[in-house]
């Protein structure tokens, strides 16, 4: 007997049978036992269950390291997703299910794990306390775990079950063979036995094999999904799954399979004498508990229906060896979900590790919940689904004690009446013209919800089910659970408690917005934006901000608003005709003709939008004078502005086709200047970590290169996403990449209220997503469908069809109506689906519009993007070529020298600034007592000529020893500051925008919008986060043509406000978020299958030239 049974063989990959040089099947980890005092848990099986256990009991047993585990896998592979079987059709590699990567099994603390592949354990020694295995080896225990699973049922009693073409559908191994056998199978019928969750999932495989004319599936009952699914619901499911192609035959059992000589299938013969001819059988008909192995040993198993039997703290009947999974058998039921094994392994693995200092976990009565997609319909079931016929298996205590107390004890009685009915009331829906049914079930008294079952709408589940797990009592009706209790383009806002957090960018919550209405200092949706902050970042909370202001306005009677700031009495659709129909072209302008004070500045509220609709309108270039101060930072220098203050660029690459050579130019620029490469969700490459001083050089040489700005920084439209349709594959329709190109060169650059983004994908496969995009075309025999108002982030929506079979020549005159129309009437940072949603009418309204010209203004629409489109000039190309544009793009305005705002680190090969610091800079900055201050000349005046025009002043930022210092000119003053915003050491300020209120001024940081007053008593005040300040200087023009402030010695300011103090620093951040993880898999997955982009160890030296290696302009790393 082995004391410590070692695998023989280096850890690889086998595909079953005997290894060469070691006994027959072994495979295993090189990992080592330490012995001693640490006991052994051997694990029979390595399934989803088995290693879920293996991970949680690691976990729990990191500190304590009392034991040392073996598994012993009957399969020869790792543990792997049995629950994504259907997606190995597609991509036929195992790795791809595998639940952990290879790398994960060697990298845990030595000796903690050996794992065995391909091994069967034959015996149980009870008394001996070890198994023996397949290859003689003999392991011992002091836990044995039992996770043997279960076996696919094949009908052993029908004739012609062990025929060639009859399957299950179970392992990898089964789909392997199946796969095989199908491609010999061609043209020819495939039909699947089984109705359940496991056949449908079949049906689904053989359909997508595409080697069968056609897939039928065979159900004995009148439904389908008979153990999830009422008949209403199920026989929807039916119609929904025979439309894509699935014929079903339903009250149907199989009686004989007809065979060949060669005893091949031929075909089917049902019980009831009915005939029908197919080459492949797959049989999904249920499972059986694999308990074999325990019956042998003497373990006590089940009779009815088998299973281990094992009680709450899931011990078998034999001390020391547990069962758990589906071979398990508790209250007499084995499980064949994997939610209850999982469940399972969470019990035994807290019990054996921290039971000793806390109490024992039970398991209980498991969820039983399940929501998938069966062949693309939605379907879940929850709870007590069944509980209308069956009876409740488990009611509320309170509800049980109103049943007891009213049944009648006369036993006299319910013999002559009968049973009492089912204690239980269904509500039922069903939509037969959206394919969707659900059925709740509730206690008699409406007060608790019990179960039910969704089809086709299951959005409502997530919230549904934890009602049921905690039987808490409901408060609202029934009713509501069908019809809703919220109107139409709500929210639901009213049922968020105060601390809920509905701004991420600024942390807002709920309550901050109704105490801000309830103080009466926010009247309009404007004044919230400006008061906290809320939607001025990513805008993607706006409906849900604008829904909590409207209501909290009107439980206090007041009239709702929407402006766009306090600076303006207007909407952002308001100011737009206003500025249109008055052709209004500057800030002054406009404040004269709408503003609440002629003489105002605005604020970072208004003056994007605003900056913004002079673009939409006039598509000026955002770096003229006039123009310029209207800007956030990112359009300000034509780059997305990230966490160390450098900056991030985007080329356009059109529908995401690009050719060698201009790959070839990225890869240079990059590597020079080192740029963190990415590539994005719309199809291009995103380089990172470009300093403002090096944009000008970067894009000259992306010029040169054939390159233009892809607007990655601007509300305008980012790209067209496109598959590669009838260019390249066999299933397209229409030219989706030819369409792609031109739409996003045609409406590249425009400016609009927020985002936009494309799709054109060649055939209803949507490859490209068309679906989710503010516009997307999805070819059609005919021409295009054209989908509008859809969106991903933080609130997804599907878009809405608006015009079907729309020629390829008609499609750009819709669109062109259709995206002038959102501009002129959205508000701010209000994306299509939002706006389509609150357009009175909706998508009906919209069509009225754009295809019927209801309003008689589709002409104007269609000339205005026109003139638009013919305005196109790349911004980039204008910046490097123009001198008073190129001079702004550097780090400080008083020297050529530079600082580092954060440090680095390297990242999967590519340098990527560190995280964050935990919390904010809260040094009383705003109070600083200097020990002296001096008048020192910093920059020459001329630096700000012009400034008192603009409409943010002129800015500087200034390095003065290793200190960074805000220098502002703005309506005739000079303002100083410390430049770094104490909220997350972003050394920024002198890149805000200035706003004004009567003669308070103050700057809002461009990273989240803290607002610091420059002026007056409180200058240095934060507005709107009190826990933070700066330090503000005084400053003074002189007659020598010099701007002076006032300072401390640099030693002493550097002490206070240095870069080097302040820069945030690797490890600040506290806990790295994939520290946990990557002790467990290894840092970025290192040691998974296939080689990774930082682990090259070759030197790229790549020639345009040929074979000779001669160089052609090629590039030399």
């Amino acid at each position: 007997m082995s004391e410590n049974w070692q695998p023989q063989v280096p850890a690889t990959e086998i595909n079953g049978g005997p290894i060469e040089g070691g006994p027959d099947g072994v495979k295993g980890s090189e990992n080592e036992s330490h012995g001693g005092p640490r006991k052994k848990v051997v694990i029979v099986g390595l399934g989803m269950v088995g290693i879920s256990f293996i991970e949680k009991l690691m976990k729990l047993d990191s500190k304590r390291r009392e034991y040392d585990i073996i598994v012993i896998g009957e399969e020869a592979h790792l543990a792997y997703n049995r629950v994504g079987l259907t997606s190995f059709f597609q991509h036929r590699k195992v790795e791809n299910l595998y639940l952990n990567p290879k790398s994960w099994y060697s990298a845990v603390p030595e000796g903690s794990l050996n794992y065995h592949l391909n091994t069967k354990v034959t015996e149980i020694q009870i008394e001996k306390k070890t198994v023996s295995t397949s290859s003689g080896e003999i392991v011992p225990y002091d836990i044995l775990v039992l996770a043997t699973g279960s076996d696919a049922l094949l009908p052993r009693h029908t004739p012609g079950h062990d025929a060639k073409g009859v399957f299950v559908y179970r392992t990898i191994e089964d789909l392997q063979n199946l796969i095989t056998f199908a491609a010999e199978r061609k043209g020819t019928h495939g039909a699947v036995v089984g109705g359940g969750l496991l056949g449908l999932e079949a049906a689904k495989a053989m359909m997508d094999l595409e080697c069968f004319e056609k897939v039928k599936l065979i159900e004995r009952n009148r439904w389908v999904l008979s153990r999830q699914l009422d008949g209403d619901a199920g026989g929807i499911v039916v119609e929904q799954v025979q439309a894509l192609g699935l014929e079903v035959m339903l009250s149907k059992r199989v009686g004989k399979i007809e065979v060949t000589e060669d005893n091949c299938v031929k075909g089917v013969v049902f019980e009831d004498g009915e005939k029908m001819d197919c080459s492949t059988i797959c049989f999904a008909i249920g499972i059986k508990a694999r308990d074999e192995l325990a019956r042998k040993a003497g373990i006590k198993c089940a009779d009815r229906g088998g299973g281990i039997v094992v009680g709450e703290d899931l011990s078998t009947s034999c001390k020391d060896i547990y069962a758990i999974g589906e071979c398990a058998s508790w209250e007499n039921q084995t499980f064949g979900l994997i939610a209850p094994g999982i469940e399972m392994a969470d019990v035994l693995s807290f019990n054996l590790t921290q039971a000793k200092v806390h109490s024992y976990r039970k398991f209980k009565r498991p969820d039983l919940s399940t929501k998938l997609k069966l062949l693309g319909v939605e379907v879940a079931s929850f709870g007590d689904f069944f509980a209308d016929r069956d009876g409740p298996k488990h009611l509320p205590i309170r509800a049980a004690k109103k049943i007891n107390g009213a049944q009648s004890p006369d036993a006299l009685k319910r013999l002559t009446d009968g049973p009492a009915p089912s204690p239980v009331k269904a509500l039922t829906y069903k939509d037969p013209f959206s394919a969707v049914y659900k059925k709740y079930l509730f206690t008699m008294d409406g007060k608790y919800l019990l179960g039910g079952m969704m089809i086709g709408d299951t959005r409502d589940y997530v919230k549904l089910v934890p009602m049921v797990k905690n039987q808490k009592m409901l408060d609202v009706p029934p009713s509501q659970f069908i019809l809703g209790a919220s109107k139409e383009g709500d929210e639901g806002g009213d049922d968020l408690d105060d601390d809920t957090q509905i701004c991420s960018c600024h942390n807002v919550t709920k309550g901050d917005v109704v105490t801000s209405v309830k103080n009466g200092s926010c009247k309009s949706i404007g004044d919230i934006k400006s008061c906290t902050k809320a939607g001025t970042g990513c805008g993607g909370c706006m409906p849900l901000v604008t829904s909590i202001f409207n209501n909290q306005m009107k439980a206090m009677g007041q009239e709702v608003k929407n402006h766009i700031c306090p600076h303006f009495n207007y909407s952002r659709a308001d100011l737009y005709n206003i500025i249109f129909v008055k052709k209004l072209r500057t800030l002054a302008e406009v404040m004269k003709e709408a503003g609440n004070d002629p003489t105002s500045q605005g604020c970072e509220a208004c003056k994007p939008s605003i900056g913004n609709i002079f673009s939409s309108l006039h598509n000026r270039h955002v770096m003229d004078r006039p123009v310029h101060g209207l800007q956030e930072t990112n359009d300000r220098f034509l780059a997305n502005i990230q966490r160390n203050g450098t900056f991030s660029i985007i080329p356009r690459v059109s529908a995401g086709e690009i050719t060698p050579e201009k790959l070839i130019v990225l890869g240079v620029v990059a590597k020079k200047y080192n740029l963190y490469c990415k590539i994005t969700g719309g199809q291009r490459i995103d380089l990172f970590g470009a300093k403002k001083q090096e944009l000008i050089p970067i894009w000259k040489e992306l010029v040169e290169g054939g390159f233009e700005s892809g607007h990655g920084y601007a509300k305008s439209l980012r790209t067209v996403k496109s598959c590669v349709g009838s260019t390249w594959c066999r299933y397209g329709i229409g030219d989706s990449v030819g369409m792609a190109v031109r739409l996003e060169e045609r409406y590249k650059s425009i400016r609009s209220p927020h985002k936009m983004k494309g799709g054109v994908s060649g055939c209803v496969r949507e490859c490209a997503e068309a679906q989710n995009k503010d516009f997307g075309l999805i070819a059609s025999d005919k021409g295009f469908n054209i989908f509008v108002g859809g969106n991903g982030g933080a609130t997804p929506k599907h878009s809405e069809l608006l015009a079907k079979d729309v020629p390829p020549d008609d499609v750009v005159p819709i669109l062109d109506r259709y995206l002038m129309f959102y501009i002129r009437t959205a508000d701010k940072l209000q994306r299509t689906a939002r706006w389509l949603e609150n357009l009175p009418g909706g998508i009906k309204y919209l069509r009225e519009v754009i295809l019927e010209d209801k309003l008689g203004i589709c002409a104007s629409l269609e000339a205005q993007m026109e003139e638009l489109v013919n305005t196109f000039f790349d911004e980039w190309a204008h910046a490097i070529t123009d001198p008073q544009k190129s001079k702004q793009f550097t780090q400080f305005d008083n020297t050529s020298e530079g600082l580092e705002n954060m440090e680095t680190e390297l990242d999967r090969g590519q340098s990527r600034p560190v995280y964050w610091a935990k919390d904010s800079a809260k040094v009383d900055f705003k109070n600083t007592k200097w020990t002296s201050l001096t008048w020192q000349p910093v920059i020459e005046a001329s630096h700000f000529r012009g400034a008192d025009e603009a409409p943010n002043g002129i800015s500087a930022n200034i390095k003065r020893g290793d200190t960074q210092l805000a220098v502002f000119r703005v309506r005739g003053k000079y303002l100083a500051s410390q430049q770094m915003c104490p909220h997350k050491r972003a050394f920024v300020l002198s890149d805000g925008l200035i706003g004004d209120s009567n003669d308070k001024l103050w700057v809002s940081c461009p990273y989240h919008k803290r607002n610091f007053e420059l002026n007056g008593e409180n200058a240095g005040r934060c507005q709107n986060d009190e826990e933070v300040s700066i330090a503000v200087f005084p400053v003074e023009e002189r007659e020598d043509g010099w701007v002076y402030l006032k300072l401390p010695p640099v030693h002493e300011l550097d002490g206070v406000l240095g870069t080097k103090k302040w820069m945030v620093r690797k490890g600040e951040s506290g806990e790295g978020p994939f520290e946990k993880l990557d002790r467990r898999i290894g840092r970025n997955g290192v040691g998974m299958k296939g080689r990774k982009p930082f682990e090259a160890k070759r030197e790229l030296v790549a020639r345009a030239g040929g074979p000779d290696g001669e160089a052609n302009g090629g590039i030399d790393w």
